[in-house]
Protein backbone atom coordinates (compact mmCIF):
# COMPACT_ATOMS: atom_id res chain seq x y z
CA UNK A 1 0.00 0.00 0.00
CA UNK A 2 1.40 3.14 -0.57
CA UNK A 3 1.59 5.59 2.91
CA UNK A 4 -1.25 8.05 3.48
CA UNK A 5 -1.32 11.26 1.76
CA UNK A 6 -0.11 14.59 3.41
CA UNK A 7 -2.34 16.59 5.82
CA UNK A 8 -2.77 19.48 3.41
CA UNK A 9 -4.35 16.75 0.84
CA UNK A 10 -6.36 15.22 3.10
CA UNK A 11 -8.07 18.62 4.33
CA UNK A 12 -8.19 19.19 0.82
CA UNK A 13 -10.05 16.27 0.13
CA UNK A 14 -12.31 16.04 3.28
CA UNK A 15 -15.80 15.75 3.08
CA UNK A 16 -18.12 19.17 3.34
CA UNK A 17 -20.90 18.60 5.93
CA UNK A 18 -24.04 20.18 5.36
CA UNK A 19 -24.44 23.01 7.16
CA UNK A 20 -21.77 25.64 8.09
CA UNK A 21 -18.35 24.78 7.27
CA UNK A 22 -17.80 24.67 11.24
CA UNK A 23 -19.68 22.39 11.50
CA UNK A 24 -19.08 19.93 14.39
CA UNK A 25 -17.10 16.19 13.13
CA UNK A 26 -19.17 13.76 12.04
CA UNK A 27 -20.53 11.27 14.80
CA UNK A 28 -20.01 7.54 13.51
CA UNK A 29 -20.62 4.20 15.02
CA UNK A 30 -18.90 0.96 13.49
CA UNK A 31 -20.82 -2.28 14.23
CA UNK A 32 -18.51 -5.32 13.82
CA UNK A 33 -15.44 -2.94 14.46
CA UNK A 34 -12.47 -6.00 14.96
CA UNK A 35 -13.57 -7.50 11.40
CA UNK A 36 -12.04 -6.57 8.02
CA UNK A 37 -14.92 -4.17 7.12
CA UNK A 38 -14.59 -2.70 10.81
CA UNK A 39 -10.75 -2.69 10.95
CA UNK A 40 -10.28 -0.75 7.42
CA UNK A 41 -13.61 1.69 8.61
CA UNK A 42 -11.43 2.77 11.97
CA UNK A 43 -8.42 2.85 9.95
CA UNK A 44 -10.22 5.44 7.72
CA UNK A 45 -11.24 7.30 10.60
CA UNK A 46 -7.98 7.13 12.38
CA UNK A 47 -5.97 9.00 9.37
CA UNK A 48 -8.69 11.99 9.11
CA UNK A 49 -10.00 12.29 13.24
CA UNK A 50 -10.85 15.93 13.03
CA UNK A 51 -13.65 14.96 10.79
CA UNK A 52 -15.25 12.42 13.06
CA UNK A 53 -16.12 11.45 16.34
CA UNK A 54 -16.45 7.62 17.44
CA UNK A 55 -19.64 6.79 19.33
CA UNK A 56 -20.07 3.27 19.43
CA UNK A 57 -17.91 0.10 18.63
CA UNK A 58 -19.34 -3.84 18.95
CA UNK A 59 -17.40 -7.31 18.16
CA UNK A 60 -18.93 -10.77 18.66
CA UNK A 61 -16.39 -11.65 21.41
CA UNK A 62 -12.65 -10.32 20.81
CA UNK A 63 -13.06 -8.71 24.39
CA UNK A 64 -9.09 -7.29 23.90
CA UNK A 65 -9.15 -6.16 20.32
CA UNK A 66 -12.66 -4.15 21.17
CA UNK A 67 -10.85 -2.85 24.07
CA UNK A 68 -7.93 -1.18 22.30
CA UNK A 69 -10.23 -0.02 19.32
CA UNK A 70 -12.31 1.82 21.62
CA UNK A 71 -9.51 3.44 23.29
CA UNK A 72 -7.37 4.17 20.33
CA UNK A 73 -10.70 5.87 18.63
CA UNK A 74 -12.40 7.47 22.55
CA UNK A 75 -15.68 5.80 21.40
CA UNK A 76 -18.38 6.47 24.02
CA UNK A 77 -19.36 2.68 23.68
CA UNK A 78 -17.95 -0.92 23.56
CA UNK A 79 -20.44 -3.92 23.27
CA UNK A 80 -19.67 -7.59 23.00
CA UNK A 81 -22.37 -10.03 21.65
CA UNK A 82 -20.53 -12.72 23.71
CA UNK A 83 -22.47 -12.15 27.44
CA UNK A 84 -19.89 -14.35 28.57
CA UNK A 85 -16.65 -12.12 27.61
CA UNK A 86 -18.16 -8.71 29.70
CA UNK A 87 -15.99 -9.40 32.51
CA UNK A 88 -13.28 -9.16 30.41
CA UNK A 89 -14.16 -6.00 28.24
CA UNK A 90 -15.10 -4.70 31.37
CA UNK A 91 -11.24 -5.06 32.99
CA UNK A 92 -9.67 -3.83 29.63
CA UNK A 93 -11.82 -0.71 29.87
CA UNK A 94 -11.27 0.19 33.54
CA UNK A 95 -10.82 3.68 34.06
CA UNK A 96 -11.36 4.83 30.50
CA UNK A 97 -14.28 6.24 31.10
CA UNK A 98 -15.98 4.25 28.44
CA UNK A 99 -18.63 2.71 28.65
CA UNK A 100 -19.27 -1.98 28.32
CA UNK A 101 -22.18 -3.29 27.85
CA UNK A 102 -22.64 -7.25 26.11
CA UNK A 103 -25.61 -9.10 24.46
CA UNK A 104 -27.77 -9.02 21.94
CA UNK A 105 -30.22 -6.04 23.23
CA UNK A 106 -26.90 -4.15 23.70
CA UNK A 107 -25.82 -4.47 20.41
CA UNK A 108 -29.36 -3.19 19.40
CA UNK A 109 -28.91 -0.08 21.57
CA UNK A 110 -25.64 0.60 20.63
CA UNK A 111 -26.71 0.88 16.72
CA UNK A 112 -29.78 2.66 17.67
CA UNK A 113 -27.50 5.18 19.59
CA UNK A 114 -27.52 8.74 18.43
CA UNK A 115 -24.81 8.76 15.01
CA UNK A 116 -24.85 10.51 11.80
CA UNK A 117 -23.40 7.21 10.13
CA UNK A 118 -23.60 3.58 11.72
CA UNK A 119 -21.41 1.48 9.49
CA UNK A 120 -22.96 -2.30 9.27
CA UNK A 121 -20.06 -4.98 9.36
CA UNK A 122 -21.90 -7.26 11.60
CA UNK A 123 -21.21 -10.80 9.20
CA UNK A 124 -24.44 -12.76 9.30
CA UNK A 125 -27.53 -13.11 10.41
CA UNK A 126 -26.53 -11.86 13.75
CA UNK A 127 -26.28 -8.55 12.14
CA UNK A 128 -29.72 -8.32 10.83
CA UNK A 129 -31.19 -6.55 14.42
CA UNK A 130 -28.67 -4.34 14.83
CA UNK A 131 -28.85 -2.79 11.43
CA UNK A 132 -32.47 -2.85 11.59
CA UNK A 133 -32.26 -0.62 14.67
CA UNK A 134 -29.96 1.88 13.22
CA UNK A 135 -31.77 1.83 10.50
CA UNK A 136 -34.47 3.31 13.12
CA UNK A 137 -32.58 6.29 13.36
CA UNK A 138 -33.31 7.33 9.95
CA UNK A 139 -29.86 8.76 9.33
CA UNK A 140 -27.21 7.07 7.26
CA UNK A 141 -26.46 3.44 7.40
CA UNK A 142 -23.27 2.55 5.28
CA UNK A 143 -24.24 -1.09 4.83
CA UNK A 144 -22.02 -4.20 4.39
CA UNK A 145 -24.15 -7.01 6.08
CA UNK A 146 -25.34 -9.34 3.55
CA UNK A 147 -27.84 -11.17 5.33
CA UNK A 148 -30.21 -7.49 5.42
CA UNK A 149 -30.81 -7.96 1.54
CA UNK A 150 -30.19 -11.22 1.20
CA UNK A 151 -31.94 -12.79 3.74
CA UNK A 152 -34.37 -9.97 4.45
CA UNK A 153 -34.64 -7.91 1.41
CA UNK A 154 -38.20 -6.78 1.48
CA UNK A 155 -38.62 -6.25 4.68
CA UNK A 156 -35.06 -4.48 5.09
CA UNK A 157 -36.15 -2.38 2.76
CA UNK A 158 -39.14 -1.58 3.97
CA UNK A 159 -37.82 -0.46 7.37
CA UNK A 160 -34.72 1.93 5.30
CA UNK A 161 -38.00 3.91 3.28
CA UNK A 162 -40.14 3.90 6.61
CA UNK A 163 -37.58 5.85 8.08
CA UNK A 164 -36.63 7.86 5.33
CA UNK A 165 -32.43 6.35 5.83
CA UNK A 166 -30.38 6.88 3.71
CA UNK A 167 -28.62 3.79 2.72
CA UNK A 168 -25.12 3.37 1.10
CA UNK A 169 -23.84 0.03 0.16
CA UNK A 170 -20.09 -0.92 1.00
CA UNK A 171 -19.50 -3.69 -1.07
CA UNK A 172 -17.03 -2.60 -3.82
CA UNK A 173 -19.42 -3.60 -6.42
CA UNK A 174 -22.26 -1.76 -5.22
CA UNK A 175 -21.00 1.16 -4.11
CA UNK A 176 -19.66 1.23 -7.51
CA UNK A 177 -23.11 1.31 -9.04
CA UNK A 178 -23.95 3.22 -6.46
CA UNK A 179 -21.74 6.03 -7.47
CA UNK A 180 -22.36 5.09 -11.06
CA UNK A 181 -26.23 5.56 -11.14
CA UNK A 182 -26.17 8.81 -8.65
CA UNK A 183 -28.51 11.29 -10.26
CA UNK A 184 -29.84 9.48 -13.45
CA UNK A 185 -33.20 8.78 -14.50
CA UNK A 186 -34.26 5.12 -13.09
CA UNK A 187 -35.71 4.28 -16.89
CA UNK A 188 -32.40 4.92 -18.17
CA UNK A 189 -30.88 2.22 -16.66
CA UNK A 190 -30.74 -0.83 -19.24
CA UNK A 191 -28.12 -3.00 -17.26
CA UNK A 192 -25.92 -3.20 -14.11
CA UNK A 193 -22.80 -5.83 -14.56
CA UNK A 194 -20.85 -6.49 -11.33
CA UNK A 195 -17.31 -7.90 -11.86
CA UNK A 196 -15.76 -10.92 -10.33
CA UNK A 197 -12.43 -11.31 -9.95
CA UNK A 198 -12.68 -15.61 -10.91
CA UNK A 199 -10.92 -16.35 -7.27
CA UNK A 200 -8.43 -18.71 -6.98
CA UNK A 201 -9.53 -21.35 -9.15
CA UNK A 202 -10.34 -19.18 -12.13
CA UNK A 203 -8.35 -21.33 -14.57
CA UNK A 204 -8.53 -24.60 -12.47
CA UNK A 205 -10.75 -27.69 -14.36
CA UNK A 206 -13.28 -29.80 -12.59
CA UNK A 207 -10.63 -32.77 -12.09
CA UNK A 208 -8.86 -30.07 -9.83
CA UNK A 209 -11.20 -28.65 -8.59
CA UNK A 210 -12.64 -32.17 -7.07
CA UNK A 211 -8.59 -31.76 -5.17
CA UNK A 212 -9.35 -28.19 -3.79
CA UNK A 213 -8.30 -27.55 -0.22
CA UNK A 214 -9.28 -24.64 2.26
CA UNK A 215 -5.46 -23.28 2.16
CA UNK A 216 -6.03 -23.16 -1.68
CA UNK A 217 -8.94 -21.66 -1.41
CA UNK A 218 -8.08 -19.22 0.84
CA UNK A 219 -5.35 -17.45 -1.03
CA UNK A 220 -7.40 -15.16 -2.86
CA UNK A 221 -5.42 -13.41 -5.93
CA UNK A 222 -6.72 -9.70 -5.14
CA UNK A 223 -8.27 -9.33 -2.34
CA UNK A 224 -8.02 -9.76 1.69
CA UNK A 225 -11.16 -10.33 3.26
CA UNK A 226 -12.28 -12.87 6.20
CA UNK A 227 -12.42 -16.66 5.40
CA UNK A 228 -15.77 -17.16 4.80
CA UNK A 229 -16.23 -14.52 2.09
CA UNK A 230 -12.55 -15.68 0.57
CA UNK A 231 -14.19 -19.48 0.41
CA UNK A 232 -17.40 -17.93 -1.26
CA UNK A 233 -15.03 -15.99 -4.00
CA UNK A 234 -13.64 -19.02 -4.71
CA UNK A 235 -17.17 -20.59 -5.50
CA UNK A 236 -18.87 -17.27 -6.95
CA UNK A 237 -21.56 -18.02 -4.53
CA UNK A 238 -20.32 -14.91 -3.44
CA UNK A 239 -20.90 -12.69 -6.70
CA UNK A 240 -24.51 -14.78 -6.54
CA UNK A 241 -25.15 -12.92 -2.89
CA UNK A 242 -24.58 -9.73 -4.40
CA UNK A 243 -26.49 -10.06 -7.85
CA UNK A 244 -29.78 -10.59 -5.04
CA UNK A 245 -28.62 -7.71 -2.56
CA UNK A 246 -27.93 -5.42 -6.48
CA UNK A 247 -31.48 -6.70 -6.71
CA UNK A 248 -32.64 -4.76 -3.49
CA UNK A 249 -30.63 -1.89 -3.37
CA UNK A 250 -31.47 -0.75 -6.88
CA UNK A 251 -34.21 0.08 -9.69
CA UNK A 252 -33.47 -2.53 -12.27
CA UNK A 253 -35.27 -6.50 -12.67
CA UNK A 254 -33.16 -9.45 -12.44
CA UNK A 255 -32.97 -9.80 -15.98
CA UNK A 256 -31.47 -6.29 -15.93
CA UNK A 257 -28.22 -7.60 -13.61
CA UNK A 258 -24.88 -9.62 -15.16
CA UNK A 259 -21.75 -10.79 -13.94
CA UNK A 260 -18.79 -10.97 -15.55
CA UNK A 261 -15.23 -12.22 -15.01
CA UNK A 262 -12.40 -9.59 -14.24
CA UNK A 263 -9.79 -11.16 -13.64
CA UNK A 264 -7.26 -7.25 -12.45
CA UNK A 265 -10.66 -6.52 -10.26
CA UNK A 266 -9.84 -2.95 -11.27
CA UNK A 267 -13.06 -2.23 -12.10
CA UNK A 268 -15.76 -2.94 -9.73
CA UNK A 269 -18.78 -2.17 -11.58
CA UNK A 270 -20.36 -0.89 -15.10
CA UNK A 271 -23.67 0.63 -15.72
CA UNK A 272 -24.96 0.51 -19.34
CA UNK A 273 -27.89 3.23 -20.31
CA UNK A 274 -30.97 3.36 -22.78
CA UNK A 275 -28.49 5.30 -25.09
CA UNK A 276 -25.52 3.19 -25.55
CA UNK A 277 -23.31 4.21 -23.23
CA UNK A 278 -21.57 2.16 -20.60
CA UNK A 279 -20.03 3.53 -17.78
CA UNK A 280 -17.37 2.26 -15.07
CA UNK A 281 -16.15 2.93 -11.58
CA UNK A 282 -12.09 1.98 -11.44
CA UNK A 283 -10.21 1.44 -8.12
CA UNK A 284 -7.51 -0.35 -6.99
CA UNK A 285 -8.64 -3.67 -4.96
CA UNK A 286 -8.62 -1.96 -1.44
CA UNK A 287 -11.85 -2.08 0.77
CA UNK A 288 -11.34 1.18 2.02
CA UNK A 289 -12.56 3.49 -0.93
CA UNK A 290 -15.81 2.24 -0.81
CA UNK A 291 -15.91 2.99 2.80
CA UNK A 292 -14.15 6.24 2.89
CA UNK A 293 -16.82 6.60 -0.24
CA UNK A 294 -19.64 6.15 2.14
CA UNK A 295 -18.75 8.13 5.09
CA UNK A 296 -17.93 11.63 3.19
CA UNK A 297 -20.58 10.73 0.75
CA UNK A 298 -21.72 12.85 -1.66
CA UNK A 299 -18.26 14.90 -1.04
CA UNK A 300 -14.87 12.68 -1.26
CA UNK A 301 -12.12 12.63 1.44
CA UNK A 302 -8.79 11.20 1.20
CA UNK A 303 -8.28 7.64 1.26
CA UNK A 304 -4.32 5.69 1.68
CA UNK A 305 -5.35 3.08 -1.26
CA UNK A 306 -2.68 2.93 -3.91
CA UNK A 307 -3.61 5.13 -7.03
CA UNK A 308 -4.13 3.45 -10.74
CA UNK A 309 -1.83 3.30 -13.38
CA UNK A 310 -3.52 2.36 -16.57
CA UNK A 311 -0.13 2.36 -18.20
CA UNK A 312 1.30 0.01 -15.48
CA UNK A 313 -2.36 -1.85 -15.71
CA UNK A 314 -1.84 -1.85 -19.77
CA UNK A 315 -4.73 -4.56 -20.68
CA UNK A 316 -8.36 -5.40 -18.67
CA UNK A 317 -9.66 -8.27 -19.91
CA UNK A 318 -13.28 -9.86 -19.13
CA UNK A 319 -14.40 -13.51 -19.22
CA UNK A 320 -18.27 -14.80 -19.09
CA UNK A 321 -18.79 -16.96 -15.81
CA UNK A 322 -18.31 -20.57 -16.36
CA UNK A 323 -21.50 -22.04 -14.16
CA UNK A 324 -20.39 -25.72 -15.01
CA UNK A 325 -17.48 -25.32 -13.12
CA UNK A 326 -18.98 -22.97 -10.21
CA UNK A 327 -22.88 -23.80 -10.05
CA UNK A 328 -22.68 -21.47 -6.83
CA UNK A 329 -23.36 -18.47 -9.53
CA UNK A 330 -26.58 -19.93 -10.68
CA UNK A 331 -28.54 -21.40 -7.42
CA UNK A 332 -28.28 -17.66 -5.80
CA UNK A 333 -29.40 -16.27 -9.47
CA UNK A 334 -32.27 -19.21 -9.49
CA UNK A 335 -32.91 -17.70 -5.73
CA UNK A 336 -33.24 -14.27 -6.73
CA UNK A 337 -35.43 -15.17 -9.59
CA UNK A 338 -37.60 -17.39 -7.06
CA UNK A 339 -37.88 -14.81 -4.35
CA UNK A 340 -39.82 -14.56 -1.31
CA UNK A 341 -37.20 -16.83 1.19
CA UNK A 342 -35.35 -18.76 -1.16
CA UNK A 343 -32.40 -16.34 -0.89
CA UNK A 344 -32.17 -16.70 3.01
CA UNK A 345 -32.17 -20.52 2.79
CA UNK A 346 -29.40 -20.19 -0.15
CA UNK A 347 -27.17 -18.12 1.97
CA UNK A 348 -28.08 -20.58 5.20
CA UNK A 349 -27.33 -23.57 3.80
CA UNK A 350 -24.42 -21.95 1.93
CA UNK A 351 -22.91 -20.74 5.60
CA UNK A 352 -23.00 -24.57 6.97
CA UNK A 353 -21.87 -25.73 3.53
CA UNK A 354 -18.29 -23.42 3.88
CA UNK A 355 -17.85 -24.18 6.97
CA UNK A 356 -17.77 -27.93 7.05
CA UNK A 357 -15.53 -27.30 3.78
CA UNK A 358 -12.98 -25.24 6.25
CA UNK A 359 -13.00 -27.94 8.18
CA UNK A 360 -12.52 -30.48 5.90
CA UNK A 361 -15.69 -32.39 6.77
CA UNK A 362 -16.95 -31.52 2.64
CA UNK A 363 -15.39 -30.99 -0.38
CA UNK A 364 -15.34 -28.23 -2.50
CA UNK A 365 -17.25 -28.91 -5.19
CA UNK A 366 -19.86 -30.30 -2.40
CA UNK A 367 -20.73 -26.88 -1.39
CA UNK A 368 -22.93 -25.96 -4.04
CA UNK A 369 -24.39 -29.30 -4.30
CA UNK A 370 -25.19 -29.38 -0.84
CA UNK A 371 -26.86 -25.97 -0.90
CA UNK A 372 -28.47 -27.15 -3.97
CA UNK A 373 -30.14 -30.28 -1.94
CA UNK A 374 -31.09 -27.79 1.32
CA UNK A 375 -32.89 -25.65 -1.68
CA UNK A 376 -34.72 -28.93 -3.09
CA UNK A 377 -35.83 -29.53 0.73
CA UNK A 378 -36.82 -26.60 1.57
CA UNK A 379 -39.22 -26.00 -1.35
CA UNK A 380 -40.63 -29.53 -0.25
CA UNK A 381 -41.47 -28.26 2.84
CA UNK A 382 -43.42 -25.12 2.00
CA UNK A 383 -40.38 -22.76 3.47
CA UNK A 384 -39.64 -20.51 0.61
CA UNK A 385 -43.16 -18.85 1.21
CA UNK A 386 -42.57 -15.06 2.15
CA UNK A 387 -41.91 -13.84 5.12
CA UNK A 388 -43.63 -11.39 7.23
CA UNK A 389 -41.45 -9.87 10.09
CA UNK A 390 -37.79 -10.32 11.26
CA UNK A 391 -39.08 -13.20 13.46
CA UNK A 392 -40.01 -15.18 11.06
CA UNK A 393 -37.35 -14.64 8.79
CA UNK A 394 -34.67 -15.47 10.96
CA UNK A 395 -36.72 -18.61 11.65
CA UNK A 396 -36.38 -19.98 8.51
CA UNK A 397 -32.70 -18.92 8.56
CA UNK A 398 -32.58 -21.44 11.74
CA UNK A 399 -34.08 -24.05 9.49
CA UNK A 400 -32.11 -23.57 6.77
CA UNK A 401 -28.93 -24.72 8.75
CA UNK A 402 -30.76 -27.47 10.45
CA UNK A 403 -31.67 -28.58 7.07
CA UNK A 404 -27.83 -28.07 5.94
CA UNK A 405 -26.46 -29.76 9.03
CA UNK A 406 -28.94 -32.60 8.56
CA UNK A 407 -27.75 -33.10 4.63
CA UNK A 408 -24.15 -33.11 5.59
CA UNK A 409 -24.20 -35.61 8.57
CA UNK A 410 -25.83 -37.68 5.76
CA UNK A 411 -23.55 -36.77 3.67
CA UNK A 412 -20.72 -38.12 5.76
CA UNK A 413 -22.17 -41.13 6.84
CA UNK A 414 -22.94 -42.35 3.17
Amino acid sequence: MSPGLTQTETELSAPVPSGPSNASPRRISVLGATGSVGQSTLDVIARNPHLFEVMAVTANSNAELLARAAVCHRAQLAVLADESRYRDLKEHLAGTGIEAAAGAAALSEAAARPADCVVAGISGAAGLGPTLAAVSQGRRVALANKECLVSAGRIFMEAVRKAGTELLPVDSEHSAAFQLIAGCEPAAIERIVLTASGGPFRTWSLEQLRHATPQQALMHPNWTMGRKITIDSATLMNKGLELIEAWHLFPVQPDQLEVVVHPQSVIHALVGYRDGSMLAQLANPDMRTPIAASLAWPARMAAPTRRIDLVELASLSFERPDETRFPALRLAREAMQTGAMAPCVLNAANEIAVEAFLTGRLEFLHIAHLVAEVLEIAAGRGLLAEAEDLEAVLAVDAAGRRMAQSALEKRMLS
